[in-house]
């Protein structure tokens, strides 16, 4: 599991156009020896660090863990630069923070996590309406019961200030030290997944900051970005005459599902359900209290990807 690969910055709006454009270019362009990786991408060398860590950690880019570390894109990667290099689309977004959440281990999933932090937050933290604290709190006892053991105090504020920071803008954040023409945000911070929800007192009487998750807004979140999702994570469901049968409750409950990393309430999910039916792809069947939905496609993760852009262009 992984904290602080970051070196404490939030992906910056251009980052991951320029890192895609570049890896492309160079497989190489993060550990090259010829070409100075700060001078090619124009940041400095904690950035680059950074930039390298994001490119992996949203799904974009994969690279060894043994011999020389290049970079390779993926699938996905290969797809949005196809449809959308300037990462200008909601979709597009939505896909990099599912990445961003997800992880493939199914019995430990934290493990193999880019970004553990990230996944804690959106996997297993709870709470609705929290502070800082209640962040540190919960994520070390949750590490203090599993095999990875505490981290340092600094190592999770640090996780815990680049994730609000991932989906809030800096204006609502620091309002009095940022400059409204300054562009640092994160693009993530369009989903608005988070926001400041005024303030409280700690347990020395200290006023702190709060906030709170957010459901996507209507209309904001993509029915077949929703599909991709639900056929990503329903990869080893076996089919049954040809279909398969996915429980609503796991949709919404399972680690690294739709519910979890979109921060999706039954209603909310339900109601994007039915719109996937009227497009034809899926069956939702509440009756008998069952509760289910019936996949009719034979996509995958990545027709499902491709179908978006086909459908917004």
């Amino acid at each position: 599991m992984k904290f602080r690969e970051h070196e404490t910055f939030f992906i910056r709006k251009g980052w991951l156009s320029k890192g895609l454009r570049n890896v492309l270019a160079h497989a190489d362009v993060f550990v090259s020896r010829q070409n100075n990786p700060m001078d090619v991408l124009g940041i400095g060398s904690k950035m680059v660090k950074s930039l390298r860590h994001w490119m992996k950690a949203v799904g974009l880019t994969t690279e060894p863990t043994t011999g020389q570390r290049v970079q390779t894109v993926t699938l996905l990667g290969e797809i949005i630069n196809e449809n959308d290099p300037y990462f200008e689309e909601i979709g597009t977004l939505w896909l990099l923070h599912y990445w961003l959440v997800k992880a493939n281990d199914k019995q430990y999933p934290i493990a193999d996590a880019e970004a553990g932090a990230w996944w804690y937050f959106f996997n297993e933290f709870k709470i609705t309406e929290f502070t800082r604290d209640d962040f540190y709190t919960e994520i070390t006892k949750f590490l203090r019961n599993s095999d990875e053991g505490e981290k340092p105090v600094r190592t999770i504020e640090d996780d815990f200030n680049c994730i609000v920071h991932t989906y809030m803008s800096r204006l609502k954040t620091n309002p009095a030290k940022i400059n409204p023409e300054e562009n640092i945000d994160c693009p993530l911070g369009e989903l608005e997944l988070i926001d400041f929800a005024g303030f409280a007192k700690d347990d020395f009487g200290k006023r702190v900051r709060t906030y709170r998750k957010n459901a996507p807004k209507k209309d904001m979140l993509h029915p077949l970005i929703l599909l991709a999702v639900i056929i990503d994570q329903a990869s080893n469901v076996e089919r049954k005459d040809g279909i398969k049968e996915v429980r609503i409750a796991s949709i919404q409950n399972d680690y690294g599902n739709a519910g979890k990393a979109f921060n999706l309430d039954i209603i909310n999910l339900t109601a994007l359900l039915y719109k996937i039916e009227i497009l034809g792809h899926i069956k939702v069947n509440r009756t008998a209290g069952l509760d289910v939905i019936n996949i009719l496609t034979d996509w995958d993760f990545y027709d499902c990807v491709r179908a978006y852009y086909e459908a917004i262009n």
